[in-house]
């Protein structure tokens, strides 16, 4: 998390491109992995000011981008690093964000408390959820719902149908004196969600089952994730971004999502403080937030891609 401001910190991660294996109770649209696109830029500018902290790729090549500083949503070109902004957020933040195959973009809405749901190709904004929550921070979408943290209280948001239930977060979740939740997956067999807490045991991750709340610590060894936010689970494939380290962790789950072994780390020079991440190809693209720098209306933000294990 930021260390200047927490409240600024994310989430995260990531898209809706991930594959479940086996029957599922929960899962997502996944897109083919498609083939290497070397000459497609592998750093791209994102406006001016921008603060961006979260990041989706749906079923075509283009990324979308949410705005910290406004809640805006800023679309790009995977393929020629161009990119337009299509969703205005009227002033409030927009954290992590997902895509669905009907072009909805499912938006967390930080410290306004809201959730709310955009129209990609008209830009319009369709509901408006008030939760009453804290900082709302991240989001993965399942077949019938699209699922929230809060990283000041220990619950969940569920949005199905049009309308936001509370699922109070219990078992091994320990909610801590500052930012705790953050990023949220689904495990390899599409049962439970994995969510980050970078408070319980140093950091690390929690299975939750999404009918009852109950929480039970994955066993990553002696991997820590205190800077854990942006996930994407690949198979059984789990990429973790440290933010303040600069740093992508990469675990192979088992089935249930129970236990994790860490297989490599990916650094990159051009990391600037990542908070979340989304593939498409054999890529992995990052925002980076660069929450070590204070945010000005001319302050310089890219993305990056580098290449998934």
């Amino acid at each position: 998390m930021a260390p200047a401001d927490r409240s600024f910190t994310r989430r995260t991660l990531l898209t809706t491109t991930a594959a479940l294996t086996g029957a599922a109770l929960l899962g997502g649209t996944a897109h083919a992995a498609g083939t290497r696109h070397t000459a497609w830029p592998a750093q791209f500018p994102l406006p001016d000011g921008f603060q961006p902290e979260g990041i989706t790729i749906g079923s075509a090549p283009y990324a979308y981008f949410g705005s910290l500083a406004n809640g805006d949503v800023h679309r790009v070109s995977l393929a020629t690093g161009r990119g337009e902004t299509v969703v205005r957020g009227a002033g409030r933040p927009t954290v992590g964000l997902k895509i669905d195959r009907h072009g909805r973009l499912f938006l967390a809405g930080g410290d306004s408390g809201e959730i709310r749901v955009a129209d990609a190709r008209s830009g319009r904004t369709e509901q408006v959820h008030a939760t009453g929550g804290t900082f709302v921070n991240d989001v993965i979408l399942t077949p019938g719902a699209a699922w929230f943290t809060d990283s000041f209280k220990p619950v969940l948001y569920r949005l199905a149908k049009g309308a936001v239930t509370t699922v109070p977060l219990t078992g091994d979740w320990q909610q801590g004196p500052d930012f705790t939740a953050n990023g949220i997956e689904r495990t390899p067999d599409g049962r439970a969600l994995l969510v980050v807490n970078a408070f319980a045991n140093g950091g690390g991750l929690m299975r939750v089952d999404p009918r009852t709340g109950a929480a039970r610590a994955v066993d990553l060894g002696t991997a820590k994730l205190p800077n854990g936010d942006g996930l994407l689970l690949l198979g059984r494939i789990l990429y973790a971004v440290q933010q303040q380290q600069n740093a992508i962790d990469v675990f192979r789950l088992n089935d249930s999502g129970t236990r994790g072994t860490a297989i490599t780390r990916i650094t990159d020079p051009r990391f600037r403080i990542p908070t979340t991440v989304a593939a498409w190809g054999r890529r992995l693209y990052l925002p980076n937030a660069r929450f070590d720098v204070e945010p000005t209306p001319t302050t310089e933000y890219d993305a990056v891609a580098v290449n998934q294990v």
